[in-house]
């Protein structure tokens, strides 16, 4: 949940969307992503839309105690927006910050609010992230009854000194053990979370988490690498010469030991940056994004995207909640796709998954280039005569310069 917001169109104030794009909704794949943007510490990386208790107040909806109140007033309203029509959810994921601050039985409540409103669907992924040291075999046991079925964690580190850097604080060793409470408690699939490249971290480091994060089982893995944003402690640490910046040959030699140690364990790609034990363990929700289906993103800052038209909550949490709490739609603007930008983005996102992009999403110039990215071995040759972008090994390596060619 990135903290810049773009600046689109406004946004009705009762949150209407046109008929156009509620023509098809419930033929297409829905999630719902609830946006939590409580944080015990700002990590120096991260650049996402999220407040220690210290940045906020107590009001309604800015307070661990009512968030929970406001987010199933957003999903009513959802409701509203959607009228009588049938869609069932089929993700709901929940992220942040850290959504496991929030009591369990928030957390539950939310998802029955879900149900209630709009409806599980059969078979439901309904996710939580979480950091290892901010939920207990307890609150597990609470979030599995309550309906939560996958939980990620936030490992990014098994070394002490590149956790101190992120300013992670969590033991390494509390991560099997949140592994181990989580397969207790029932969950169906358990993620971890990687970051390499950070600074300071050695080939031996990295090493080192890969080894950790796979002797902890876990059913999916993703790996991801770091980027320094502007505006970050990070950013300000590296201009000043504190820590030094991330090398692109140190990040593409780090993502190669990932994907082989990977493989070989048994856990094979399916997105650039995202392995899992098989198909059934895939994080569902992702994909979602990553095809371009429909989503309603609820909280400060969330994006929601339905039948083409992609819009945006307000950013601050006081805010977001006064708008609640006055009955209004939180959305502060919106943006209505054309044909061109959603064939541009689908390229953009389609090719960085292992099922490929359908050729007929390039334009006569796009497929032209294919044979050369072919040639170059950053396009698998199988896969184009099957009329599929399927990236390899190395193109994922240089998975931005190969949409640029697609993209002429």
């Amino acid at each position: 949940m990135p903290s810049a917001l773009p600046d689109g169109d406004p946004a009705p104030a009762d949150g209407s969307l046109p008929a156009a794009a509620l023509s098809g909704l419930g033929g297409r794949p829905f999630g719902v992503y609830v946006h939590v943007p409580f944080c015990t510490v700002r990590c120096g990386y991260c650049d996402f839309n999220t407040y220690t208790a210290d940045e906020l107040g107590s009001g309604p909806g800015a307070s661990r105690s009512t968030y929970a109140d406001a987010v199933i007033s957003e999903i009513r309203l959802a409701r509203r927006v959607l009228g009588d029509r049938d869609v069932p959810v089929d993700t709901v994921f929940f992220g942040g910050g850290t959504p496991t601050l929030l009591p369990p039985r928030d957390l539950t409540r939310i998802v029955s609010a879900i149900d209630d409103e709009l409806g599980l669907a059969a078979g439901a992924e309904v996710t939580t992230e979480s950091n290892p040291d901010s939920v207990t075999a307890e609150d597990l046991q609470v979030l599995r009854e309550g309906g939560i079925n996958r939980v990620s964690f936030g490992m990014q580190s098994a070394v002490p000194h590149v956790l101190a850097v992120l300013d992670r604080t969590h033991d390494p060793e509390r991560v099997p053990r949140a592994v181990q409470w989580a397969r207790a408690a029932g969950f169906d699939q358990v993620s971890l979370d990687l970051i390499y490249g950070t600074p300071g971290e050695s080939p031996g480091d990295w090493q080192t988490s890969l080894d950790s994060a796979l002797a902890a089982d876990p059913d999916h893995l993703s790996a991801y690498a770091l980027i320094v944003e502007e505006g970050t402690a990070l950013a300000r640490q590296i201009r000043r010469g504190e820590v030094p910046m991330t090398d692109d040959d140190d990040l593409a030699d780090k993502y190669l030991a990932a994907d082989e140690a990977l493989e070989k364990a048994g856990l094979g790609w399916y997105e650039v940056s995202n392995w899992a034990r098989d198909e059934t363990a895939r994080c569902r929700h992702n994909e979602i994004y990553w095809r371009g289906d429909d989503w309603w993103g609820i909280g400060p800052g969330a994006h929601s995207h339905v039948g083409g038209v992609r819009w945006w909550n307000v950013k601050h949490p006081v805010a977001y909640a006064g708008r609640i709490e006055s009955g209004a739609s939180p959305a502060q603007a919106r943006e209505v796709l054309d044909a061109e930008t959603r064939r541009v983005e689908r390229v953009l996102l389609e090719v960085r998954l292992r099922d490929g992009l359908p050729a007929d999403v390039l334009d006569e110039a796009g497929r032209g280039n294919v044979a050369d990215q072919v040639a170059r071995g950053n396009v698998d040759a199988d896969g184009w005569d099957r009329g599929r972008v399927v990236l390899t090994r190395k193109g994922r390596l240089l998975a931005d310069a190969v949409v640029r060619d697609l993209l002429p």
